[in-house]
């Protein structure tokens, strides 16, 4: 998983703490927008590959990964179980 570009979040934080002592410009509110945007579909993608990389076992160690996971897992070569 990649992390989420600091530089990103550092902008972010810097226009939410302006916002919060003084009205932002218009291309501030539109760059605060394309970045929040930016920063979802960045987590999104991470979050996603966490999921995807997951086996989950019961207590008696039995593998109850859900099928569809293991379907995706497949398909990116991390698994060769059929």
């Amino acid at each position: 998983m990649s992390a989420i570009d600091p530089e990103l979040i550092a902008r972010i934080n810097a226009l939410a703490a302006k916002a919060k002592i003084e009205a932002l410009t218009e291309e501030e509110v539109a760059e605060r927008a394309r970045l929040r945007q930016q920063y979802l579909k960045e987590f999104r993608a991470g979050f996603r590959t966490q999921v995807e990389d997951l086996r989950v076992f019961n207590t008696d160690g039995k593998e109850v990964t859900p099928a569809k996971v293991r379907r995706i897992q497949r398909e990116k070569g991390l698994r060769d179980d059929e």
